[in-house]
């Protein structure tokens, strides 16, 4: 009674001693998510200045300059996108590993020790008793869903009994048994269904994991050649304030010789300090850029706070190609990874329209037990008499269980079926897509080829006018506005003729990842090391 009165107490009556928040692993305060703490702009910042100061450029910072393949490299190394997605493989690895444990032997050992102590109204019955048994054994699961059991039971029994034979008694025993489904749950195929569906998730996952690395380095392409732009824009920015800033000169030279009005002067200041304005637009778009490209690259050293400048070195080289966009389409059937793992898919649903078809079928199972016995007065009495097996048992059994309408297992087949039947019309929708896919980027790739040649066109052209302008103007045959004007047009044009480029370079990536592969001849392989994840 009192055991039992301490047990109730423990369970029910004594929670507070028990301090469930002690195995919680962070502890937050309830200010920070209740209370919203303000912005100081002052105390976070250097210094102050007044809007009416005169901006200047900045002192030049460290630079790095980049070739497009030691971005990828980099990249592949360090991202963290990356870096994340290669644990998948491993895990689903582990997921095979899960599967295929289902079938490792087991051992097992049952105890029990009972000590009676009970009246009885008969002299044949015992009143008081000790019982000891240990049932130590091996179970063996069978790929073919049955399993083998191995046991070598042993009993010890004492007892007042005055007509018990052998007091106290030792039996021990030696069992074999198996057992085997014949229909529903057995058969191998039915039976390994869960490591097949995990080895098709492990290559899912490797599917995944390879259109990770296709799409960073995409990324990092597509980031490498908006950075060259930026840089690019910046430096024709500086060019039209270097432009404005001669004409400016030009502008007061000939004020002071007479042949200019001084309204010359001011038009020129206006517009160098518009120049400036854009300078200061065009420096913060490369700062921009340089951070996405910091950020995926994730380099030790390069961080995106760093100021290092980031110099792309490879240079755009355009080639019109004439794209076969049939031959296109079936590289890009062979080679997307959202279409293997659709294949991977269906696959796993076809294996699982077996499992449920298996799950219809009656229960109707066979068991074998085969049971040698031995019994004395001591222990070694009993083994004795069991190891020269002059008992056995045999025992042969057959087990039918029809169920009644079965609606439950025959759904999960007919849902088995249906959700394959999704996947094979997702699968047919997804190659419409990718060639669709395939067929705008090459259509977008020549649209952006015609750009280029269009831009260095008007490039030209708006060179000869700026030109011309000037000498006009020198002539004192026109105002400073129009030679300003024809500036402005030069660097726009300037400006069409990067961004065409660019988006030139670009297509070709989105070309590449639309087909599934990459851009370039080099080829790369990847490989999720855990030895080497652990470390990072």
């Amino acid at each position: 009674m009192v055991v039992l009165f301490c047990i109730l107490f423990l369970a029910v009556g004594c929670t507070g001693l028990f301090d469930e928040r002690r195995y919680e692993t962070i502890a937050v305060p309830e200010d920070k998510v209740y209370k919203i703490e303000p912005l100081v702009l002052q105390s976070m910042s250097k210094g102050l200045s007044d809007a009416n100061e005169v901006a200047s450029l900045k002192e030049p910072f460290p630079e790095l300059s980049l070739k497009i393949d030691e971005c990828r490299a980099l990249a592949l190394e360090n991202n963290l996108d990356l870096k994340s997605q290669l644990f998948n493989p491993i895990i689903a690895e582990e997921n095979i590993s899960e599967a295929e444990a289902y079938f490792e032997p087991l051992f097992f050992s049952n105890f029990s020790f009972a000590k009676t102590d009970t009246p009885t109204s008969l002299t044949l019955d015992a009143s008081q008793s000790e019982y000891f048994y240990n049932n130590p054994g091996l179970r063996i699961p069978l790929r073919t869903g049955g399993e083998i059991t191995l046991s070598t039971p042993f009993t010890r029994v004492e007892t007042d009994n005055e007509f018990s034979t052998l007091n106290p008694s030792y039996e021990s025993d030696i069992s074999l048994s198996i057992n085997q489904p014949l229909l529903w749950g057995g058969g191998v195929r039915r039976n390994t269904h869960a490591i097949r569906v995990a080895r098709y998730g492990s290559w899912i996952a490797r599917a995944r994991t390879k259109l990770e690395v296709i799409r960073v380095l995409a990324a990092v392409d597509r980031v490498y050649w908006r950075l060259f732009a930026a840089r690019q824009e910046l430096r024709v920015r500086k060019q039209e304030y270097d432009l404005a800033t001669a004409q400016l000169a030009s502008a007061q030279r000939m004020v002071r010789a007479g042949q200019a009005a001084e309204i010359e002067i001011l038009r020129a200041e206006d517009a160098a300090a518009q120049r400036f304005e854009a300078i200061i637009l065009a420096e913060n778009a490369a700062r921009d850029r340089e951070r996405d490209m910091k950020r995926i690259l994730n380099k030790k050293g390069l961080g995106m706070e760093t100021a290092t400048i980031i110099i792309s070195a490879t240079e755009p080289n355009p080639i019109h190609y004439q794209l076969d966009t049939k031959r296109l389409m079936e590289y890009a059937l062979q080679n997307r990874m959202e279409l293997l793992e659709l294949e991977l898919q269906i696959a796993s649903n076809e294996s699982l329209i077996d499992y449920e078809y298996n799950g219809t079928l009656p229960l109707l199972s066979v068991n074998y037990t085969y049971n040698i016995n031995g019994l004395g007065p001591e222990a070694d009495d009993a083994y004795d008499l069991m190891l020269r097996n002059r008992f056995a048992d045999q025992r042969v059994g057959l087990v039918l269980q029809i169920p009644i309408g079965n609606e439950s297992a025959k759904s999960r087949w007919r849902r088995a079926l249906w959700q394959r039947r999704q996947r094979l019309a997702g699968k047919r929708q997804r190659e419409a897509l990718i060639k669709q896919e395939v067929l705008n980027t090459a259509d977008q790739m020549e649209a952006n080829w015609q750009r280029v040649v269009a831009s260095r066109k008007s490039t030209f052209l708006a060179e000869r006018t700026m030109k011309a302008e000037q000498r006009q103007f020198e002539l004192g045959l026109q105002i400073s506005t129009e030679v300003l004007d024809a500036q402005a047009r030069f660097a726009n044009a300037q400006s069409a003729e990067i961004r065409a480029l660019t988006e030139y370079q670009i297509a070709q990536v989105d070309l590449a990842y639309a087909t599934g592969s990459l851009l370039g001849a080099a080829q790369i392989y990847w490989e999720a090391d855990p030895e080497k994840l652990s470390k990072k």
